[in-house]
């Protein structure tokens, strides 16, 4: 069984006026069905960089990307989406909830376009599984920070994907309410049997993983497991 995700040389340059920036630098390493990783590293280190890599959001200068087995960037960007669709969920810092829609609309939303016809059934089941049973028809502006990166890790695990990309989830919440987000993360990360790979900050947070993969300057610096 292949790994999950493989990266292969993976390196990510932009052109800055005259000069050449460079992002990342010949990344390579994989991760496992299953395992919880996180991507550590100072502002600058390239870690967003490499999620959005990952996920098939940017494509890289050099190398080459492996999900489930399958060349990422071997394929057009149509199939890119509809392979991110299958495999994938998504937790962003800033919630990225649509504030036109209500806590369940937010949910449903990828069901629905993944063509589920129990998007609702789902969708409220997967929120009152967060806490938010009692908030289904409230709009994003209703919600605290914490009850909103609720809805939003519920939007990702409602699909029940095999790999769940998070990009500082406790970036916009305090120490109390980001500590009960992480229990949750964790919580329905074990409940779903995915594979967890998280960029952070935040050392409470990459001390729950099993892996770290540090960045520093672009370049991984080390790989270790988290004891």
């Amino acid at each position: 069984m292949p790994p999950i995700v493989q990266a292969i040389g993976l390196s990510k340059q932009v052109a800055n006026g005259v000069a050449v920036v460079r992002i990342l630098s010949d990344l390579s390493f994989s991760i496992e069905a299953g395992e919880a990783c996180a991507v550590i590293g100072v502002s600058g280190s390239g870690k967003s960089t490499l999620l959005g890599l990952l996920a098939g959001l940017d494509t890289p200068s050099a190398g080459r990307v492996l999900l489930d087995g399958i060349d990422l960037f071997a394929r057009d960007e149509d199939a890119r989406a509809e392979l991110r669709g299958r495999l994938l969920g998504f937790v962003f810092q800033n919630f990225q909830l649509l504030p036109a829609l209500t806590a369940l609309e937010n949910v449903m939303l990828p069901l629905e376009l993944a063509g589920r016809r129990d998007a609702t059934e789902v969708a409220a089941e997967v929120l009152a599984r967060v806490g938010l049973g009692e908030r289904l028809r409230h709009y994003p502006k209703q919600l605290s920070g914490g009850e909103q990166q609720r809805v939003a890790i519920a939007r990702a695990f409602a699909s029940r994907p095999r790999l769940l990309l998070a990009d500082e989830p406790t970036g916009n919440l305090d120490a109390e309410t980001g500590a009960q987000v992480i229990e949750l993360l964790f919580a329905l990360n074990r409940e779903r049997g995915s594979t967890l790979l998280l960029v952070t900050h935040d050392e409470a947070l990459s001390a729950r993983c099993n892996r770290v993969l540090r960045l520093a300057g672009g370049v991984l610096r080390d790989e270790k497991p988290v004891r």
